[in-house]
């Protein structure tokens, strides 16, 4: 190899090796001000050295070798070094007057160092080794205050669950090295560019891959420490919900070509995400806290994520990744605000859609995906899903925003609402065409049964949103609310099993609380 072949992997690189520098020197600071400018520096090398290289693979003449052997890592390398620059430059303002910033500031490089790591490794054991040091330092940060009994039951929680995520991962890392003869992820994920019939080995791997996406993903029943670390500073939500949470996702589109192949680990991840995103999805309606809705919001999104990555649709899983990522981050940063445009949003006058305005809204979307359906048809050169449950949930979510938009539908609201639904509706398949190009043709197979299964869990939750919505009167729909709110007591159930399988000791005398005015957890 040259030095010109050389140059991209080098540079590669250096952006995980800038974060390590940075973390290594803001932990020897004294102070917090020089922490902080050094975490600043880092951050911003490693989103200015992604991004040239982003541009570089890009451009027409570049290696290309380079961008056809990396366009799915360079993209979420930009991702991680665009969260971690975010995430620092708030945190050097939100932990002012806190005794250790000079850690957090250290923590919070490692964790993007050991992502970026992990987002560029070829080989089984160096991403293995990346994900348990992205665990390790971000339950550092999740015991930042380790005086708080919920924060702790958190970390002991995710602690042991990723263990479990890793023990997966690492078996079915095992058993593909064993089949193939080698630990380059490349040559194992190449060998399932065509159809391919699995072996028992191959279809053990895949399940537990997908197993261990569902446990990295906080899926239900193992949910309930995603939704207990917002004890945790704000800025560790925001790298927790906006990169680290997304591991599970990434796992499943780096070796989609094997688990796409796998009728068991489509199942899996079909029944379990399924499952979870619509019954998380349901749950955060009935919160009130803000942060505690955005993390039973990031449950549904990883659970609907995993479904598409089931579903064949990896180009619209990783637009999907890299959306919330941005959207989440950005959410918990500003969840101050969020809870002055909840309280505006409360003292606004009620809307009740009447029923005819329901079945007008609910009209108007199937014309308009009938619409979208036929200009595929006639070759727009868009990526249209071959599958008809993401139509469903189009129509359904068009529905349901048409109606409850306006107190009344005429001809001027349902023509603007039309083009705009289908503008946006061809940006978002323009995007996904676009997304496509990341990935190389493989087979993807989607059975019958799993369309009809997610076209009923999207009608289900459907439902259920306008009975909550516009039926709280009626006693059943109480019930359900009351059994919605306490998350069907899965998380005490798990929360007991755990503590009785490996005890650990809580705090049980919390010392006094620095609270900062956007954070109180009265508002938040």
């Amino acid at each position: 190899m040259n030095w010109s072949e050389s140059l991209p992997t080098l540079l590669l690189s250096a952006v995980p090796l800038l974060l390590a520098l940075g973390a290594a020197f803001s932990a020897r600071q004294k102070t917090p001000d020089p922490a902080w400018r050094l975490a600043t520096a880092s951050t911003c090398g490693a989103l200015l050295l992604a991004l040239g290289l982003l541009v570089w693979a890009l451009v027409p003449g570049a290696e290309a070798g380079f961008w056809q052997s990396a366009p799915l890592n360079l993209i979420m390398l930009t991702l991680v070094s665009f969260i971690g620059f975010v995430v620092v430059r708030y945190s050097a303002r939100y932990l002012q007057g806190e005794p250790r910033q000079t850690r957090f500031a250290a923590l919070v490089q490692a964790v993007f160092a050991a992502v970026s790591v992990a987002v560029l490794s070829d080989h089984l054991l160096l991403f293995l080794a990346a994900w348990l040091g992205i665990s390790l330092a971000m339950h550092q940060l999740l015991m930042f205050y380790p005086e708080r009994p919920r924060a702790a039951l958190a970390a002991h929680k995710k602690f042991l669950f990723a263990r479990a995520a890793e023990l997966c991962a690492l078996s079915a890392f095992a058993l593909l090295y064993l089949h193939h003869g080698t630990g380059q992820i490349s040559t194992i994920v190449a060998a399932y560019a065509g159809p391919v019939s699995l072996t028992l080995t191959e279809q053990l791997a895949a399940s537990l891959l997908a197993m261990a996406a569902l446990i990295k993903c906080a899926q239900l029943p193992l949910h309930g420490w995603l939704i207990q670390v917002v004890e945790a500073p704000t800025p560790v939500s925001a790298t927790l919900h906006g990169g680290v949470i997304n591991l599970g996702g990434y796992l499943l589109l780096l070796f989609a070509p094997l688990v796409l192949q796998s009728a068991p680990a489509q199942a899996l991840l079909l029944v379990v995400a399924g499952l979870s995103s619509v019954l998380a999805a349901l749950v955060m309606m009935t919160r009130i806290s803000i942060k505690v809705r955005l993390a039973w919001s990031t449950s549904a999104q990883m659970g609907l994520m995993l479904v598409e990555i089931a579903l064949g649709l990896v180009e619209l899983a990783l637009l999907h990744l890299l959306a919330h990522s941005c959207y989440k981050a950005y959410a918990f940063l500003s969840s101050g605000e969020a809870v002055v445009q909840d309280r505006q949003r409360r003292l606004a006058p009620a809307r009740t859609p009447a029923i005819g305005q329901w079945l007008g809204a609910g009209l108007c979307s199937v014309l308009l995906v009938a619409g979208l359906l036929s200009a595929g048809h006639y070759g727009l050169g868009l990526a249209w899903p071959e599958t008809f449950s993401p139509w469903v949930l189009l129509a359904l979510a068009l529905t349901t925003l048409m109606a409850e938009r306006d107190s009344r539908l005429s001809a001027g609201s349902l023509l603007r609402f039309a083009a705009l639904a289908g503008a946006l509706a061809a940006i978002y398949f323009s995007l996904k065409t676009l997304f496509g190009l990341f990935f190389p043709d493989y087979p993807r197979a989607t059975p019958l049964w799993a369309d009809l299964w997610m076209s009923a869990l999207f009608a289900a939750l459907f439902i259920a949103y306008a009975l909550l919505r516009h039926g709280a009167h009626r006693p059943a729909v109480q019930r359900l609310a009351v059994a919605l709110y306490a998350g069907f007591y899965l998380d005490e159930w798990v929360t007991k099993t755990t503590l009785k399988l490996w005890p650990h000791r809580l705090p049980t005398r919390a010392r006094p609380k620095q609270l900062h005015p956007i954070s109180e957890e009265g508002l938040l």
